[in-house]
């Protein structure tokens, strides 16, 4: 039998198909289908109780916010002051969030049974029997099993993931910071958030851009040179005339058996002002005895330092991924090349350059989406320094870990969110962009 739609089955279901809208599993008890009926008009009535007991009033309140706080009462016969408790607006947020998606979760049901009940008046009409339900936990295990597999991990998603996630964007409209003392009592405040982010005239605003540009370039840097310095150091471990291939490669991939956190932490010590770097220019008379590098207290040194340092860090994955795809271009298009006179850089611009771009843009598209979200390689090796006196992002901060510092350590909830919102937002539409642009996704016939 078709796919039976919800609008179908209401509009030309019978009385009790209607009727299964408001008293769901009806059209089911009607028709013989007893335990399946039952099951719906179970998930009704605890929906109703739940509406009843508490999730009216956490709609409400998540529509509101705000609360009653805390207030402190002098108790006459103790001769104490008493606190009131007074209301927490996080848990208003959570609250009502959650009866949201409760009754998401309802709608999804009452669509269900309406389809259930139009299903099995569409078999009487046949003249067949509606599906017991002994019938029904069959099918879950043969046609249907698609849906009894997918529904546990999907239940999963939403209460770990979606939830957490509409959760920390409603943040982005509300005035929860610690500026202005709302850490506890909070309210919806719109806009009035993105404004401030996306305005120059503000103190946010300004820390905002100049974190952002330096984040496009930070990407583009790391993800340009890693993928360029990656991809001729396995063109030339791959020549035919380079000897112990698998020597050259144990050594530059060695690096990546060392965990990436010792790697940044090891360069941090050795790159301070007193690290070993330093005092060996020292010891050899190219500095001063108090000069030190400024690897992290310059702006321009220490971005330099980050973007090298990465270098370190991500090229050994860019080999691996090249040599993979070398050993892997026909061989037949080098030797038809080379009999029609094309020299070794013409080969390289017109077959090995576009197989590899071809091949790896989805890679390329993953590292710039986690050079922008790299929050190791800043934070633990430049801790986003240097910082000047009063800002809140420093001249290293991506706006991942721009972001942490003002969750955690400023506990600017409201303003965090609104930068995880426009990540987010400059991620998608750069990824998707440029794959919908990519042969890749437009010739994937290309090199078969």
């Amino acid at each position: 039998m078709e796919d039976v739609k919800f609008f179908k089955a209401v509009s030309k279901g019978d009385v009790f198909t209607k009727l299964s809208v408001l008293i769901l599993g009806l059209g089911n008890l009607v028709r013989g289908q007893i335990l399946k009926g039952l099951m719906f008009l179970g998930i009704e009535a605890a929906y109703i109780y739940y509406l009843a007991s508490v999730g009216i009033y956490n709609i409400q309140r998540f529509i509101s916010l705000g609360g009653t706080p805390q207030e402190e009462v002098w108790n006459e016969k103790k001769q104490i002051y008493e606190y009131t408790a007074g209301d927490n607006t996080v848990l208003m947020l959570l609250y009502g969030i959650f009866a949201i998606v409760i009754t998401i979760f309802f709608i999804v049901v009452l669509v269900t049974a309406v389809k259930s009940s139009y299903e099995a008046e569409l078999r009487k009409k046949a003249g067949k029997k509606p599906l017991s339900f002994r019938e029904d936990v069959k099918n879950l295990f043969d046609q249907d099993l698609h849906k009894l597999l997918m529904t546990p991990p999907f239940i999963g998603i939403v209460l770990f993931t979606i939830m957490p996630l509409i959760y920390m964007i409603s943040m982005a409209f509300t005035s929860y910071s610690v500026k202005g003392d709302h850490l506890v009592l909070f309210d919806w405040v719109g806009l009035d958030n993105f404004k401030d982010v996306l305005t120059l005239g503000s103190e946010v605003g300004k820390s905002f851009w100049g974190v952002l540009i330096w984040t496009v370039v930070w990407a583009v840097f790391a993800t340009s040179l890693n993928y360029i310095l990656g991809m001729i150091l396995g063109l030339i471990i791959n020549r035919k005339a380079t000897r112990a291939k698998g020597f050259w490669r144990f050594c530059f991939v060695l690096s990546v058996a060392v965990p990436q956190f010792v790697s940044l932490m090891i360069m941090r010590t050795m790159l301070g002002a007193d690290g070993d770097v330093n005092r060996i220019l020292r010891a050899i008379g190219f500095l001063e005895t108090n000069q030190s590098l400024p690897f992290f207290t310059d702006a321009m040194w220490a971005r330099i330092t980050v973007i090298v340092i990465n270098l370190w860090v991500g090229i050994p994955y860019t080999l691996l991924q090249v040599t993979g795809i070398l050993q892997n271009i026909p061989e037949e298009l080098y030797e038809a090349a080379r009999v029609d006179g094309a020299n070794t850089v013409t080969i390289f611009w017109k077959i090995t350059l576009p197989y590899m771009l071809f091949v790896t843009t989805p890679y390329l598209i993953t590292q710039f989406t986690g050079n922008i979200n790299n929050f190791n390689v800043i934070y633990l090796l430049s801790g986003g320094a240097p910082v000047d006196v009063g800002d809140t992002a420093g001249k290293t901060d991506l706006l991942i870990t721009w972001l942490y510092k003002l969750t955690v350590d400023k506990q600017y909830f409201n303003t965090g969110a609104v930068i995880g919102i426009i990540t987010f937002i400059i991620l998608s539409v750069v990824a998707l962009v440029t794959y919908h642009r990519s042969g890749s996704y437009k010739n994937e016939e290309a090199f078969k």
